[in-house]
Formats: C-alpha cells, sequence, structure tokens
C-alpha cells in the first residue's frame, strides 16, 4: 500500500476505481482461505487491512511498516488492529504483501525472512505491477525497483519456499489505455518528465465506468495470464521436503 497514493486520495480512497476493484479482488482471492489472523506487511495505512476485518471472520490484524513513528493500536468493527514497524514471532495464517517486492532490492530475501517463521500451511496473497515496459514516471514517483511478468512473481515465490497456488494477472480491461498513456509518455523525448503519480480522483462517470470494467473480469480473473497492470498471487507455506533446493 502506497501512502503516497493515499495522500493524493484522501478520505476517497476506498471509492476510487482502482482500491475498490483491487479489494474486491482481493476478497475473491481470500474468501475461499477464511483467516484469522492477518499480517499486512508494508501496509501503510492497513487500508487492506481493515477492508478484511469488516468483511471477513477474520479477528485481528497486525499491520506491519517502518514508516510508522510509533506503535498503535485501534479497532475496526470492533475488531483489534495493530500497528507496528517490526515483528517478532509470526502467528498470522494469511500475510499480505500489497505492492511491496517491487520496493525493495532483494525482494527474495525479504519474503523469505517471512515465509520462514510463517507456519506450515500459512497463505501468503502477494500482488506486484506488470510488465517492465510499462515502466513510466509513475513507478519513479513510487520508488519502485521493478516491474514483473507472471513468472517473473512465481519464481520469487518459489525461490523463497513457496508453493504458489493460483497467479493471474488483474486491471485486464483496463490495460489498453494504460498501456497507451505510458507508451505515448515514452514517446515524448523533446523533454525530460518529472516522476509523477497517475493516479487521480475521477469524476463520477469516470470512476463509476473504470470500476465497472474491472469488476467485469473478476469472474474470469484467475484464467487471464496474458496481461494486465497488476498480478495476483496466492501462494502457500508446504511441508519442507528432505534435500529439497534451497
Amino acid at each position: 500500500m502506497d501512502l503516497k497514493e493515499e495522500d493524493i486520495l484522501g478520505d476517497d480512497i476506498a471509492s476510487h476505481w482502482y482500491y475498490a476493484a483491487k479489494s474486491r479482488a482481493l476478497m475473491r482471492y481470500v474468501s475461499q482461505l477464511h483467516p484469522i489472523r492477518i499480517l499486512d506487511v508494508g501496509a501503510g495505512s492497513g487500508f487492506f487491512s481493515k477492508e478484511l476485518l469488516r468483511n471477513t471472520d477474520a479477528r485481528e490484524a497486525l499491520c506491519i511498516d517502518t514508516s510508522y513513528p510509533e506503535e498503535s493500536e485501534t479497532t475496526i468493527a470492533g475488531k483489534p488492529l495493530r500497528f507496528k514497524k517490526q515483528c517478532g514471532v509470526l502467528e498470522a495464517d494469511l500475510v499480505l504483501m500489497m505492492d511491496v517486492l517491487e520496493h525493495v532490492d532483494d525482494d527474495v530475501g525479504l519474503l523469505r525472512s517471512y515465509v520462514q517463521h510463517a507456519p506450515i500451511g500459512g497463505h501468503f496473497l502477494i500482488t506486484v505491477p506488470a510488465f517492465a515496459f510499462l515502466w513510466s514516471s509513475h513507478d519513479v514517483f513510487l520508488e519502485h525497483k521493478r516491474r514483473y511478468s507472471l513468472p517473473q512473481l512465481e519464481a520469487v515465490a518459489a525461490a523463497a519456499g513457496l508453493t504458489v497456488l493460483e497467479s493471474a494477472y488483474y486491471f485486464g480491461l483496463v490495460f489498453p489505455i494504460a498501456a497507451a498513456m505510458r507508451l505515448a509518455e515514452k514517446g515524448r523525448r523533446t523533454r525530460q518528465i518529472a516522476p509523477r503519480s497517475q493516479l487521480r480522483r475521477h469524476n463520477l462517470l469516470t470512476n463509476h465506468t473504470l470500476y465497472a470494467l474491472c469488476c467485469a473480469e473478476l469472474p474470469f480473473a484467475r484464467w487471464n495470464k496474458f496481461a494486465g497492470l497488476s498480478i495476483f498471487c496466492l501462494a502457500a507455506k508446504s511441508v519442507s521436503r528432505p534435500n529439497a533446493p534451497r
């Protein structure tokens, strides 16, 4: 969860088409898991944990982010939501990494550090931005290190010790629009383009139309192995095999 984008959207974040659609996709992946304890890594404001506490039977959530000035705690739907800079023993049965891995130099190392302390059978839900050719001033603004293809993210998950259960691209129906905008940006060679977010508030009609497009693809999202702005990956920590490669 990028705090820079929350600063742009403010209180409208939950109704913005991008985050509203991403929350719907998150619920599709998580509804089959019935998590009890959630660990949200790089959580920022805890937007996605709050959504899960409100809409699932999860009993508590812990948000981890090095940007927090101090530890704090609140309640969402009568359930505890804690904010810490780091965690010790990992008791969560669902670990969220929503747009986190693209921010660090060693994505495998970061993911592995949580996998090693996760219980056997624990689930990880990971999202990252898709396709290197979509790199733009938006990525520079958000301080991304890379964008991923589906095989690349699956390889990162496997190298960290996870078994990929399901993975697919998302935001496929709006992909042509965003791709055209970003490729057009690359075509402007007459001046240097300053880092800036492409996320912005829209009028009601535009916001509703984009949200409707994203929701329309949800029933088929698990089969989208072709194109999208983001990748969703659901993985699990399986029983270790003797002499398994590391």
